[in-house]
């Protein structure tokens, strides 16, 4: 039987679903550029039996190999699963394959699933975090500097 780490490792050497989808439906992002984990989740409708369901999912992760592991395996279980279905998803569901997480991973686990769940509530433009400058691209969200303002007021001798 594989070890959590050898299956990780397979999924990572061949990822499945990844990159944007410039025509999803949802569009779901967490993550900090500042700690340098993140994680952007696109999902695509289609009607089956007059039931909206999960036609793809896409995803791009940076930092967490993990992560980027278990939303390999999500982005597949995901496919024919109806919004409600998908929601009710836990960390253990979407590790597929992989198996429950060790504990030290399990917040890998919650990006994926956190990013999921605000892909799934609809939002066609995908939430911000603090520091993000453009919503298009995972790579320039991560290369971004947080803009805010810094009033510098001189120091009297």
């Amino acid at each position: 039987m594989k070890s959590f780490e050898e299956k990780a490792q397979e999924a990572i050497q061949n990822p499945q679903n990844i990159g944007e989808m410039p025509d999803a439906d949802g569009v779901g992002t967490v993550g900090s550029a500042d700690c340098g984990d993140m994680m952007r989740m696109w999902v695509k409708y289609k009607e089956k039996d007059g039931k909206k369901v999960i036609d793809k999912a896409s995803f791009q992760a940076f930092g967490c190999q993990t992560a980027l592991a278990v939303a390999s395996m999500a982005t597949e279980l995901l496919k024919g699963k109806s919004i409600e279905e998908a929601k009710g998803l836990g960390v253990d569901d979407l590790s597929g394959d992989l198996g429950s997480l060790p504990p030290m991973k399990i917040h890998c686990g919650e990006m994926v699933q956190d990013a999921l769940r605000q892909a799934l509530n609809g939002e066609l433009e995908p939430s911000q975090p603090s520091g993000l400058q453009n919503p298009n691209t995972l790579i320039s969200d991560m290369n971004s500097k947080a803009k805010g303002t810094i009033k510098i007021i001189p120091l009297e001798d």
